[in-house]
């Protein structure tokens, strides 16, 4: 019971939350309903047993929106995002395209003919949906995520010239600090 009140929860705010995507004018306000519809739909793959997969879309979708965030900050021409603008161009249009599409996928879902279970449900639904994506290159692909992690650290490292000490000191204890570019925090 507890379980089927979660769900309905999580499927009402998702639902709700991607509505506001589209109804908000701010891009910042926008991005946080987003957000939020993202981190329901995460909560229900939980729901579902599926923790690694749930954890994973928490946490991706988190980064991405903070990120989103963070350059919505530093590119656009409303700063905070937060003045009035429209998220939809021709409104009525996307609507009779979205009705047609969603009239569309119902209705395969309808007709279809689902199959019937066969056999039990895996002990470990993780480990059987990572042997469906992935097969044996499983081990591959968590190798090279780590890879390209690291890869992502040392751009980012390699990238900027300075460092902490570049300011402060060899011991940071500077009383001034000296930025190497002028026009910095230090000049």
């Amino acid at each position: 019971m507890l379980t089927d009140v979660i769900f309905w929860v999580l499927a009402v705010l998702a639902v709700g939350s991607g509505v506001m995507v589209f109804r908000f004018d701010s891009m910042a306000r926008a991005t946080y309903s987003l957000l939020i519809s993202l981190l329901c739909v995460g909560g229900e793959v939980l729901l579902l047993g599926l923790d690694y997969l749930g954890v994973v879309i928490v946490l991706m979708m988190t980064i991405e929106m903070a990120i989103m965030a963070v350059f919505m900050v530093m590119y656009m021409m409303n700063p905070a995002g937060l003045m009035p603008m429209t998220m939809v161009h021709n409104a009525k249009g996307a609507a009779v395209i979205c009705a047609v599409v969603f009239a569309v996928l119902a209705t395969g879902i309808l007709l279809a003919p689902w199959p019937k279970r066969r056999g039990r449900p895996p002990a470990d639904p993780t480990e059987a949906l990572g042997m469906s994506l992935m097969g044996p290159q499983m081990l591959t692909m968590m190798t090279l995520g780590m890879a390209l992690f690291a890869t992502i650290v040392g751009t980012v490292v390699l990238a900027t010239r300075r460092g902490r000490y570049d300011r402060l000191g060899d011991d940071l204890r500077a009383g001034r600090a000296v930025d190497p570019v002028r026009g910095g925090v230090g000049r």
